[in-house]
């Protein structure tokens, strides 16, 4: 939209069925969206317009809530998902803080896609070969896109608590600072983008897929999650001794009464599961554990106002505003239906098959479908649109045959 038409506050109207696109660009049917695929209003957040520091020419960037022309939030809005979520929470006196910490690859271009990604070629002259985990030097070779990076992060008004190179080779983290969870999701959307855009200005690519290497860790968006009361800012998981309280149980039951339900919305496609399934510090089961990395749900050693909810499951891949709904209110079924939890998992554990997740798209698909959980708390037209979306994208990887298939069984009688 021209800046002209922007300020006069023109409504920008799409298509509602554009909520529902595959990632290949295709459409589920439109039954899925209205039938007669009629327009949604796109309102902007005031609070989220960024003038672009990595554009040569002026241009701006708006947040919008996607809603239907009577005003309402359209239930196909995963934003909006995410406002249900912490509303509902509003309504019992509390408020919900997260932080996201998000992995990703930068690499070389990779024009053709039947070749493994690689590592660019530093200034030094050489491509990172894997032993820069947790470096002071680690990133110098890749120093001019960072400097960008940092300098783009604080155009935008998103602060940084650490960042990190990572195991991968050419991989990083960085940890977003806590606070309310929807700032703290549009704060991911564009921390994402911008890596992209600056990414392509020195001619490099960003990668947030799941598992982009073989035999290499892959990249995550960890969730840290707690809870304090509003009007006081009590972390509610803690109580006056500092002990835990039954809330904090009650929020670990929940989440893990819905993890395995909720697996496809944390792991949205087929890589997703490569880094599930193969794991390294990225466990795909609904455990809970005193800061012991094997459990899917990780309680961080920390002071008893810090006390808090790590969900290890989410991929960088997730999207933050789903994945963040989901996980909140996995949680908050737990507080409102006073679920209690298992044992606490520690040391090396086995475990037990009703805290084992799905570990393809298929299986997480057909777990989303048969879940009354999820068709309570984000409605029956996502979730049946979400699914639809996923099988359509699910089937056109199924289409393909894979270099593995003609390597390994083309040789077979």
């Amino acid at each position: 939209m021209t800046a002209e038409g922007f300020l006069e506050g023109r409504r920008l109207q799409m298509a509602r069925g554009v909520l529902l696109q595959c990632i290949m660009g295709g459409y589920p049917p439109a039954h899925f969206y209205g039938s007669d695929d009629g327009d949604l209003a796109l309102v902007p957040d005031p609070a989220q317009i960024h003038r672009l520091p990595w554009s040569s020419q002026p241009r701006a960037l708006a947040i919008c809530d996607a809603q239907e022309l009577t005003g309402e939030s359209s239930h196909l809005s995963t934003r909006g998902q995410l406002k249900a979520v912490i509303a509902r929470y509003a309504a019992l006196g509390l408020a919900p803080v997260v932080a996201t910490e998000l992995e990703f690859f930068v690499f070389a271009p990779n024009p053709d896609p039947t070749q493994p990604f690689q590592p660019p070629v530093g200034l030094d002259g050489r491509r990172e070969d894997g032993h820069s985990a947790f470096s002071i030097s680690s990133n110098n070779g890749l120093r001019p896109f960072f400097t960008e990076v940092y300098a783009g992060m604080a155009a935008l008004g998103l602060p940084r608590d650490t960042f990190m190179h990572e195991m991968g080779v050419s991989q990083f983290e960085i940890n977003l600072l806590h606070g309310d969870p929807l700032l703290l999701a549009d704060q991911t959307l564009l921390f994402k983008h911008l890596l992209k855009e600056v990414a392509l200005k020195h001619g490099l690519t960003v990668v947030c897929m799941a598992k982009p290497l073989a035999h290499t860790p892959g990249s995550s968006m960890h969730i840290h999650q707690s809870v304090v009361e509003i009007g006081t800012g009590r972390n509610v998981f803690s109580d006056k001794a500092g002990e835990p309280t039954a809330t904090f149980r009650h929020f670990i039951g929940g989440q893990q009464a819905g993890l395995a339900d909720f697996t496809a919305l944390f792991a949205p496609n087929v890589n997703s599961y490569q880094r599930l399934c193969h794991p390294f510090a990225s466990p795909n089961n609904a455990c809970w554990s005193h800061d012991n990395r094997a459990a899917g749900l990780r309680i961080p050693a920390s002071s008893p106002v810090a006390r808090r909810v790590e969900n290890r499951l989410p991929g960088a891949d997730a999207n933050p505003y789903l994945a963040i709904a989901a996980s909140l209110a996995a949680g908050l079924y737990g507080i409102e239906n006073k679920l209690e939890p298992s044992d606490a998992a520690q040391g090396e554990f086995v475990v037990p098959d009703n805290l084992a997740l799905p570990c393809t798209l298929h299986a997480a698909l057909e777990r989303l479908k048969r879940s009354q959980l999820a068709k309570e708390l984000f409605g029956k037209v996502f979730i049946e649109g979400y699914i639809a979306s996923k099988t359509l994208e699910l089937t056109s990887f199924l289409d393909e045959i894979t270099p593995w298939e003609r390597r390994v069984l083309a040789a077979q009688a």
